[in-house]
């Protein structure tokens, strides 16, 4: 199994453990957030999606991207059900996922992204790590939701 064979693998039970959580929390509760400045859950799972989206454009970039300089598609479309918001974003993760897997053990060692404007150079295996690593951060962040709210949370430990 190749490094790309890997980061895929990472990047799908990452997203499996992720749509668990999603599904698991009641579409009542979709809007629930703990504080007046937090995310609510379902802004929270739109942040993950689109991010993932936006980080896909600055990899194709190799670096950060100015707002104005491309499409974002999920900017027009509202955030309704966890099974609406991950119909609408598939065709943009599949498109993701071909993106890592053409990507050569060569580039992934040596490509740089420059985010130099936020603070960071880094190899373009480091920053496909981080983009995983940040969507697990915010499973977390809605398993802890989760809790407070008092609703039972998925075994994502499987």
């Amino acid at each position: 199994m190749g490094k790309t064979d890997l980061l895929i693998l990472n990047f799908k039970e990452v997203r499996r453990r992720s749509i668990k959580v999603w599904k698991a929390i009641p579409p009542q509760l979709l809007k629930w957030k703990p504080d007046e400045e937090a995310l609510s859950c379902a802004d929270m799972i739109r942040h993950v999606v689109e991010g993932e989206y936006l980080y896909h454009q600055m990899l194709i970039n190799k670096g950060s991207i100015e707002p104005n300089s491309f499409h974002n598609p999920f900017e027009q479309k509202e955030f309704t059900t966890v099974e609406e918001e991950l119909k609408f974003s598939q065709p943009y993760r599949e498109e993701f996922l071909t993106y890592i897997k053409s990507i050569s053990n060569d580039d992934l060692e040596n490509g740089m992204i420059d985010r130099s404007d936020v603070g960071y150079i880094r190899t373009l295996e480091d920053m496909l790590l981080r983009i995983a690593y940040h969507e697990s951060v915010h499973t977390g962040q809605l398993l802890g939701y989760m809790r407070t709210m008092g609703i039972e949370r998925p075994q994502i430990w499987d």
